[in-house]
């Protein structure tokens, strides 16, 4: 870690989570994408708890607008690889409750 305060070492250590996240997602890790997820939520709760008000000197202020940008384009890769995932397994659903409703539909009633 660095001699930056522990406000910005949260960010450090955010901004690591989201990298191991956007790995995992180019690799298509699910599994290992939603276990950093869950780590990266414990992580904000964290942060939360950091006074917001803390002032930070140039440097400091510097540093976390790095971290958040580098987060923000961690981010848009983590949604580029997952979206369309997500809108295949919306399509498979839909099309899975469309075959039921067929079927119940042409069942003969006894």
């Amino acid at each position: 870690m660095s001699n930056f305060p522990s406000s910005v070492q949260n960010y450090e250590a955010l901004s690591s989570l989201m990298g191991l996240m956007r790995e995992a997602a180019t690799t298509g890790q699910w599994d290992q994408l939603v276990a950093l997820e869950k780590q990266c939520q414990d992580r904000v709760q964290v942060m939360r708890q950091v006074d917001p008000q803390v002032s930070l000197d140039e440097g400091a202020r510097e540093r976390k607008k790095a971290l958040i940008l580098q987060m923000l384009a961690d981010d848009a890769s983590i949604r580029s690889h997952t979206e369309p995932w997500m809108e295949k397994l919306q399509w498979v659903l839909r099309s899975t409750r469309r075959e039921q409703k067929v079927r119940q539909a042409y069942t003969p009633m006894r």
